[in-house]
This record gives structure tokens, C-alpha cells and sequence, in this order.
């Protein structure tokens, strides 16, 4: 079970997994790239139920803040429900399409339908990667290579 609290702190190893796991879904080992970048150290941590991707120099100026104060820093990339769950929020897609394993390109038609609430038809499809399964983690792009969302392939 979750402790809730308003502080900012670590990922547990439990936690870890499960947003490791979570995140391996969509794109697979490339989850260690998120953390080993280029341009500097980055972390995830737990504020209020949710889980943040932040530079590490941002994360120690968080701390300067009072806790009540504090209500968001860096990226925040999902949340863990009341039940230990992973949730992935629309704002971690920025993250996710770079490193997808499987991507879908909908045509314009098809992705304003979509926009709309309905499905993505096999005739809506611009195009995917090959080895792109059923039930597998995707992120739909428009064809001007925008990703829109992540979901499964039905």
C-alpha cells in the first residue's frame, strides 16, 4: 500500500517497477534512456499521489519550497491510484514518442474522428511499424508526425 503524503521523495523500488513496467509497455528498454540523457541527470519522484520526470538541478530548487507550497515541478508523467495502480497521463507523451516501440500514423480524416471520440479505422491508418501486434503499446501520430496519444492496437 501507497503512504500518502504531500511530500516530495524518491520512488520506492516497488513504485519503480511499476512505472518501469508501465513505461516498457509503450517503449520498451529504452526506459533507461529517460534517465541517462545528454543534457543532464534526470529523476523521477513522487509528489502528491503523482509521479514527476524533472531535471535533477530542478528538483533540488523544489526543495526550497515550503510542501503546501509546492505544487508542481518538472513533468508530470502520471499518477499511482489509491490501489498501487501506474497511470500515464497525456503530459508523458512528449517522452514516450521519441523512444516508441510501436508507432501508428493516422490519416487527417481519421485522426479529427478520433479527435471526436471514435475509433481509428484500418482505413484511417496512414501507416505503422512493421512488427506493430495486437495488443501492443502504441503512440497514434498525425502524419505530420505529431504524436496525439498512446493506447493499444486492437
Amino acid at each position: 500500500p501507497l503512504f500518502r503524503s504531500a511530500r516530495m521523495r524518491p520512488l520506492t523500488d516497488e513504485e519503480t517497477e511499476r512505472l518501469f513496467k508501465k513505461l516498457a509497455v509503450y517503449i520498451g528498454d529504452n526506459v533507461k534512456l529517460l534517465i541517462d540523457r545528454p543534457d543532464g541527470n534526470y529523476v523521477f519522484r513522487l509528489h502528491r499521489e503523482r509521479i514527476y520526470y524533472a531535471k535533477e538541478s530542478i528538483v533540488k530548487l523544489a526543495t526550497n519550497f515550503a510542501r503546501k507550497q509546492l505544487i508542481s515541478f518538472g513533468t508530470c508523467i502520471g499518477k499511482f491510484t489509491k490501489n498501487g495502480a501506474c497511470r500515464l497521463h497525456i503530459t508523458a507523451l512528449d517522452f514516450l514518442a521519441p523512444y516508441a516501440k510501436h508507432k501508428v500514423w493516422a490519416k487527417p480524416g481519421a485522426e479529427q474522428s478520433f479527435m471526436y471520440g471514435n475509433h481509428v479505422l484500418k482505413s484511417g491508418l496512414g501507416r505503422l511499424t512493421e512488427t506493430t501486434a495486437a495488443n501492443q503499446g502504441v503512440v497514434i501520430h498525425s502524419m505530420g508526425d505529431m504524436p496525439i496519444v498512446r493506447g493499444p492496437v486492437f
